[in-house]
């Protein structure tokens, strides 16, 4: 029979005699027809009151709701919405500048305080008195700090090449007394961004001579030969956080930022001539005490000048937690710690930031020979017992 018969005569035969298979696809885990468990929240809201128990009058127990095993925020870390006519004029002022400032995109709480001035002074006293954080570079970091809100990118937009030019003009006219200029950190450029930072400071003296300059800078990765172009700018101060104490850095820091590398950097800037070299310590992310000290001593041995010291606050639910909320009374301490070991001047409490306040500081203290003062008294009365210490 041909293959042309054969294949007619299987198409003509009763449907009965097909045999259909079936391929049955299973699954790699087999589903179960357990169900599943309600959720706490649906739990605790059929088992809460109902409103017949409100009706009654009787005392009910609360349902409580949100997070309630991480450390709730204390009341002197809440502060009041920042007003006032130096606050008003410097935010006004920003934005027809178009400047941008660190104060607002890293949420200060201190944004009110810093802004505002002095209390009771005149709106151009205030002005004067006041402190403002300009951001330069962009707004876009290639570090992906723990605690930091600032966004992130390998690759940040290119550096406009008009912005010394421009942030100094529109400083000269803004009239503040204190001016301090940070940036992210920008591994992407050859330099790190230091001849446009150091660019920056010298266009602001050449414009406005009485303007003191705050340089806020990253790590250059290491690079001292940057730092040194900072450094000889013609700033009045050289900041650089170590932001933790040693042990904690790699887990709160970038992990192309380490301790030691932000000591050689302040290290270098001091050697260079810099006046006041300035630093700032969060607590709350898990450190100890015996930590801390540690800290302190290392940043004396390089004779930083300037440390300041504030509790962690943690931006959004993407950054690290908060260990603890340190109480002021504890702040208190390390303030008196820190001065004790001879730093010319200490800022500490929850709601210090590393520019804290920083024209107040430097105009009153510094510039009017306080500070300096108190540091020769110091260095006088422990003069004895150093050279007894050397003897044995």
């Amino acid at each position: 029979m041909s293959a042309h018969s054969l294949l007619v005569t299987s198409l003509l035969r009763p449907r009965s005699n097909f045999r259909l298979s079936y391929q049955v696809r299973h699954l790699a885990t087999p589903s179960t027809s357990t169900p599943k468990p309600k959720s706490n929240f649906r739990e605790t809201l059929v088992s809460g009151p109902s409103l017949d128990d409100f009706i009654s009058g009787e005392p009910i127990e609360h349902v409580v709701l949100g997070n309630t095993k991480g450390p709730r925020l204390p009341s002197f870390l809440k502060t009041k919405i920042p007003s006032g006519a130096s606050f008003n004029k410097i935010k006004k002022d920003l934005r027809g500048l178009n400047l941008h400032t660190v104060c607002e995109e890293a949420r200060c709480p201190n944004i009110g305080d810093c802004w505002g001035g002095k209390e009771g002074a005149t709106t151009e006293e205030g002005k004067r008195a006041a402190t403002a954080t300009i951001m330069l570079m962009g707004d876009t970091c290639t570090r992906g700090c723990r605690f930091c809100s600032v966004k992130t990118s390998r690759t940040p937009p290119p550096l406009d090449p008009h912005e010394p030019e421009n942030t100094a003009e529109a400083i000269s006219r803004w009239g503040l007394g204190y001016i301090v200029l940070t940036s992210v950190d920008r591994d992407d450029l050859v330099d790190g961004g230091a001849r446009h930072f150091a660019e920056t400071i010298m266009k602001i003296k050449q414009k406005a001579p009485q303007i003191l300059v705050e340089a806020l800078t990253g790590d250059f990765a290491g690079n001292l030969e940057n730092v040194s172009l900072v450094a000889k700018s013609g700033l009045d101060v050289y900041a650089h956080n170590v932001e933790t104490v040693e042990e904690l850095t790699p887990f709160v820091r970038d992990r192309r930022a380490t301790f030691r590398q932000s000591l050689k950097v302040l290290e270098h800037a001091k050697k260079e001539g810099v006046r006041i070299t300035k630093t700032s310590i969060m607590l709350g992310v898990g450190e100890t005490e015996e930590q801390v000290i540690d800290a302190l001593r290392e940043l004396r041995k390089i004779d930083v000048d300037v440390v300041t010291f504030g509790q962690y606050m943690r931006p959004t639910k993407r950054h690290m937690k908060v260990d603890r909320y340190v109480e002021p009374s504890e702040f208190d301490r390390w303030k008196q710690t820190a001065d004790e070991m001879g730093f010319l001047y200490v800022a500490s409490g929850p709601l210090v930031r590393s520019s804290y306040k920083a024209g107040e500081y430097f105009i009153e203290n510094v510039l009017k020979g306080k500070a300096t003062e108190n540091r020769v008294k110091n260095l006088v009365t422990q003069e004895p017992s150093t050279s007894h210490t050397q003897t044995t």
